[in-house]
C-alpha cells in the first residue's frame, strides 16, 4: 500500500543508489570529472611522451625494448586486431607488428622475455568466468623496426581455482617464468605459470599470493622488483623465485591518470613508466629511490639520460614533453583520489538541490 511521502523517499533512494553507483564507476574508471583541477606534480616525474598515432586508442600494455633503446612496445585492448606498436620516445609510431593466424578476444598487458621475445597476454574476461581459458602468444622481438607481419606462438592457460579477469602478465627476465596477476577487488590473486610454457597441452597457473586490484604489472630488468599498479596505487615488492609470495615494500609514487592501464620498468630499472588507456595516452616517467630500486640499479652509478630525440612525428602525433611544472600534468595518488570524491560529493550536492527546487525533500 503507498503511504504519504513514499514516492519522495523512492526518488530520494534512486538518487542515492546513483550516487554510489558514480562514485564506483569514479573508483574503477579513474576518470577525472574536474579538468579543471591541475593536481600538484608527482616529486621528480615528468610527461616523457603522449602516444599520437590515431590507431592507438586504448594502449592497454606497454614494455621497453631492449633491442632497440628508446622504444616502447604497445597495443590495444579488445577490438583492434593482431596488431603490436612500436613507439618511440617522441611518442612517434615507428613499427606495426601483425601477428599471422591470430584471432585475439583480449589483450591486455604485454611483457618482454629473457629469450628476446615479446609475450602478449591475451587475458581479459571482463564477466570474470565466462572463458574456460586464455591465451599468451609468443614473438620474436623483430631486429629491425619496419612494418612487418610474424608468426606467433600461442600459449593455451588455464587457472587452477576457475577462470578470472586478468590484465597484467609478467615474464621474469631472469627465469621466462610467466606470471599473472587477475583484476578483482576482493579476491585478487598473482598465478604463477609453469617452468616452462608448452605450445602443445594447457598450461595450468597456480595462485602464490594475493594481490589488489592490478591493471598492469612488470618485473625490474634485474628480475629483483615486481611493481603492481591499479588506477590509484602502484605497489612494489622484494621478488623471491620458487613460488614464493613476494615480500611488499610499500607503495611507489603513482601520478594520478586518466584510466591508467600499464607500467614498465626503465632499461636502467632506476624509474618507472606509467601509461593511460584513451586518445593521446601520455606515458609519465617517476623515478625510484631507496629499496625500491632494484638491487643491480642501486649499486650502479646514476647516469644522466640522454635527452629526447625529436624528428618528425606520424599524423596525430603529439610531441615528447619535457620536465612537468608543478600544478600541470600529473599528480600523485592521494590527489586523485581527492579529485574523485570532491567529484561525487558535487554529484551528490547537484542532486540536492534539484530535490529542493521540486519540493522532494
Amino acid at each position: 500500500m503507498m503511504t504519504e511521502g513514499s514516492v519522495p523517499r523512492r526518488r530520494r533512494v534512486r538518487r542515492l543508489h546513483l550516487v554510489r553507483r558514480t562514485a564506483a564507476l569514479l573508483a574503477a574508471s579513474g576518470l577525472a570529472l574536474l579538468p579543471s583541477v591541475q593536481p600538484a606534480a608527482a616529486e621528480g616525474s615528468r610527461t616523457e611522451f603522449t602516444i599520437g598515432d590515431p590507431r592507438i586508442t586504448e594502449s592497454s600494455g606497454l614494455a621497453a625494448s631492449r633491442a632497440h633503446p628508446g622504444v616502447y612496445w604497445t597495443h590495444n585492448d579488445s577490438d583492434d586486431g593482431p596488431y603490436v606498436y612500436a613507439v618511440d620516445s617522441t611518442g612517434r609510431t615507428v613499427a606495426t607488428v601483425t601477428l599471422r593466424g591470430i584471432k585475439p578476444r583480449d589483450v591486455e598487458a604485454i611483457s618482454l622475455g629473457p629469450d628476446g621475445a615479446l609475450y602478449l597476454g591475451d587475458i581479459g574476461d571482463n564477466l570474470d568466468g565466462s572463458w574456460s581459458e586464455v591465451w599468451i602468444y609468443r614473438f620474436a622481438e623483430p631486429a629491425e623496426l619496419r612494418d612487418q607481419t610474424v608468426d606467433a606462438t600461442r600459449y593455451r592457460v588455464r587457472y587452477e581455482d576457475g577462470p578470472r579477469n586478468a590484465e597484467a602478465l609478467m615474464i621474469h627476465p631472469g627465469t621466462g617464468r610467466a606470471y599473472i596477476a587477475s583484476k578483482n577487488e576482493r579476491t585478487g590473486g598473482l598465478y604463477q605459470g609453469p617452468e616452462k610454457l608448452s605450445a602443445t597441452g594447457v598450461n595450468t597457473f597456480r595462485r602464490i599470493a594475493d594481490v589488489p586490484w592490478v591493471t598492469d604489472g612488470a618485473f625490474s630488468p634485474d628480475g629483483t622488483r615486481l611493481l603492481l599498479r591499479g588506477y590509484f596505487f602502484a605497489e612494489e615488492y622484494r621478488w623471491k623465485d620458487g613460488g614464493a609470495a613476494p615480500q611488499r615494500l610499500g607503495s611507489v609514487e603513482l601520478p594520478f591518470q586518466r584510466q591508467g592501464e600499464s607500467v614498465t620498468f626503465a632499461p636502467d630499472g632506476r624509474s618507472v613508466l606509467y601509461g593511460t588507456e584513451g586518445k593521446n595516452s601520455t606515458v609519465t616517467r617517476v623515478p625510484l629511490s631507496g629499496d625500491k630500486l632494484p638491487d643491480s640499479a642501486a649499486t650502479a652509478t646514476p647516469t644522466t639520460p640522454a635527452p629526447t630525440a625529436s624528428g618528425p612525428a606520424s599524423p596525430g602525433a603529439a610531441p615528447a614533453g619535457g620536465a612537468t611544472a608543478p600544478g600541470q600534468g600529473t599528480g600523485s595518488r592521494s590527489t586523485g583520489i581527492l579529485i574523485a570524491v570532491g567529484a561525487v560529493a558535487l554529484l551528490a550536492a547537484v542532486f540536492r538541490r534539484r530535490s529542493r527546487s521540486r519540493g522532494d525533500s
